[in-house]
């Protein structure tokens, strides 16, 4: 039987008050955890090795990033999806595609590689108004399918490869659906969880080594975990009101988080908003395979 989990208490590792941190993303080539202020068009890198942060203006609203095979990255931006390259502390794009022309008020929100190594991300209404976000793919020869719609807010996706499973959340909507894939497509698509009022909104996901899914709530103050049967298993308590996604590394967490639309007294309670927090797990949940590469995009 598999020992009760346990965690270190959540510490503040770098405080830089992102208005709205997402995305965390560990580079193994690097060991280094990146991760981005949409809102501030702000990326940030982590040397885990010595605990140095660096602060880098991106060339936009990047709001996904995942390893390209080739090197440097493949994000989704504001415009859609571009290559990344980070040298001597500059960003740069090169753009891919756009597959929402037709919707100018849209922007792109959360995304990961699959591990079948294509780019799944997600689109919005930046002004949150309209439920007219969907879910993307980007394959390797640069083309593009609209996996699902309608979203109000996209966030995820994270995958369970041993189910056959990726998991979609629509934040606004407080719901998780899952449904099985087989890299190219959904089927079955149906609610997993639903919150209320109480528990937050689901923001970004992670599954980990054992498939258990965890999720960052948006004015939940916490980080959870659920079995594939959809039963909480563990909870993260946090010293901010937004955490929004979170990384697995061994047997650490990086937990990113966001102070935009807070209250000022909020901002005085909660002082390490918008902060980048580690935690130390008591066993690791993840391994090789949670590394994930987007293999060459062909333009």
């Amino acid at each position: 039987m598999t020992a009760a989990l346990t965690h270190s208490p959540p510490e503040v590792v770098a405080n830089v008050g992102a208005l709205l941190g997402e995305g965390p993303l560990w580079d193994p080539r690097e060991n280094a955890l990146y991760w981005l202020d949409i809102k501030g068009e702000t990326i940030f890198r982590h040397a885990l090795d010595s605990g140095e942060t660096n602060i880098i203006a991106a060339p936009g609203m990047v709001s996904a990033m995942a390893l390209a095979r080739s090197g440097g990255f493949i994000c989704a931006y504001r415009n859609g999806f571009a290559r990344l390259s980070i040298e001597n502390g500059k960003a740069h794009f090169t753009p891919i595609i756009d597959p929402e022309t037709d919707k100018p008020g849209n922007r792109f929100n959360d995304g990961k590689a699959d591990p079948a190594g294509f780019f799944w991300a997600g689109t919005m209404d930046d002004a949150e108004k309209e439920t007219s976000g969907a879910w993307w793919q980007l394959s390797a020869d640069g083309a593009v399918t609209k996996v699902d719609d309608p979203y109000h807010v996209t966030n995820g996706p994270a995958f369970d490869p041993a189910r056959g499973r990726v998991y979609l959340t629509d934040s606004a909507r407080q719901t998780v659906f899952v449904a099985e894939t087989d890299g190219t497509a959904i089927r079955n698509k149906k609610p997993f969880l639903q919150f209320g009022e109480n528990d937050g909104y689901p923001d970004g996901m992670e599954v980990d080594a054992e498939g258990c899914l965890w999720i960052a709530f948006w004015d939940g103050f916490a980080v959870r975990r659920y079995s594939p049967d959809g039963g909480l298993l563990h909870e993260i308590a946090m010293p901010v009101p937004r955490p929004t996604s979170l990384a697995i590394i061994d047997d650490a967490m990086f937990i990113t988080s966001a102070s935009i639309g807070l209250p000022e007294e909020d901002r005085t309670s909660y002082p390490h908003s918008g902060g980048l927090f580690y935690v130390k797990l008591s066993r690791a949940l993840a391994d090789a395979s949670s590394v994930r590469y987007v293999e060459d995009i062909k333009l």
